[in-house]
């Protein structure tokens, strides 16, 4: 078993630094379009043997030190009573915005209402040789989908239910934290050492904001895991990190629109960092991914632990080839 990851959770120190990659598992390889081709996504989410057969492939093609769980961030909003869609981008066609809607909404039991995403953990932990990292969207980033119905470019909704519908937007954050804790803790009771809380959408909000309106709700979920390490990512955060720091979590993922140094002395040195490769990075020249992987790696080395990742998500045309370059880079094998 590898155990890098965990290893490098607990504060060991390592010649080297785990790797893996946020969305390692998706449209980039062409053996998942080969898996995608015969099935929708919503499909293959809710398919365990499907969903556990592409959640390998990363690790098995890159050489990844650990695999994240394939599903997707809203997949245990549909049990709270939403109908979700992809098209591709995800659709809500029942918006949340008001009290009723809110109050209406279901607290998620993940054993009865996703069992196949606890079916695909079983399967997983079986036979990986890396840990599994579970995961979830956070309460204000999966409130931002239900609430707006889909992505958006301003979050007029949410910001509107958020600043003045207090009470809808307390019902609504409160339900989405208890099914959240409850999500994740069966991930984690079902065999994942580790899971990430990814925050997509918080840096939409001020500084004063995100500490009013989500902080609360990211603080009360950390607090109530068990059991595992906790990673939160929080892309677009540098602003709000100096409440971040209060987090009583083991890592926090890293965006590449901050210096790692930098990053590491607004948190105090408090956490294992995770990060922070510019995507986009991998569509340039083995020189240039080279220079800039090193001088993350020299970065990590002075921060209380590091976890080499991207500032965000594997883009769908990366060439794969250049992944292969990078995790090998981290791994001291210059091709």
């Amino acid at each position: 078993m590898n155990e890098l990851l965990l290893k490098t959770l607990n504060g060991e120190k390592s010649d080297r630094p785990p790797v893996w990659l946020m969305r390692q598992a998706g449209r980039y390889m062409a053996e998942y379009m080969e898996v995608r081709k015969k099935v929708t996504f919503l499909e293959l989410c809710k398919t365990p043997e499907l969903a556990a057969k592409v959640t390998h492939q990363p690790v098995d093609i890159l050489g990844v030190d650990a695999a994240i769980l394939f599903s997707d961030i809203l997949i245990p909003v549909e049990p709270m009573g939403v109908n979700l869609d992809f098209n591709p981008a995800p659709v809500i066609s029942s918006p949340i915005r008001s009290l009723k809607e809110a109050e209406d909404l279901k607290i998620v039991e993940p054993e009865r209402d996703l069992k196949f995403v606890i079916e695909t953990v079983k399967l997983l932990v079986r036979d990986l040789k890396v840990p599994l990292i579970g995961f979830s969207g956070a309460p204000f980033t999966l409130a931002c989908y239900m609430v707006e119905g889909g992505g958006s470019k301003n979050f007029i909704e949410i910001k509107k239910v958020m600043l003045s519908k207090e009470k809808t937007y307390s019902v609504l954050m409160e339900k989405l934290t208890l099914s959240t804790i409850k999500y994740l803790q069966s991930q984690i009771d079902n065999g994942c050492p580790v899971v990430q809380i990814f925050d997509t959408w918080a840096g939409i909000l001020s500084p004063r904001e995100y500490e009013e309106f989500v902080f609360p709700y990211v603080n009360e979920l950390i607090n109530n895991l068990k059991n595992a390490h906790v990673i939160y990512f929080a892309k677009d955060s540098a602003t709000f990190y100096k409440i971040i720091k209060k987090l009583n979590c083991s890592g926090i993922g890293v965006d590449w629109k901050i210096d790692l140094d930098d990053a590491n002395d607004l948190l105090g040195n408090r956490f294992i960092l995770q990060g922070n490769l510019d995507p986009v990075s991998l569509f340039a020249d083995r020189d240039t991914i080279k220079r800039m992987t090193k001088c993350i790696l020299e970065k990590g080395k002075r921060a209380k632990g590091h976890i080499f990742n991207l500032g965000h998500g594997i883009l769908p045309e990366t060439p794969v080839e250049n992944v292969k370059y990078l995790v090998n880079l981290v791994k001291g094998i210059d091709e």
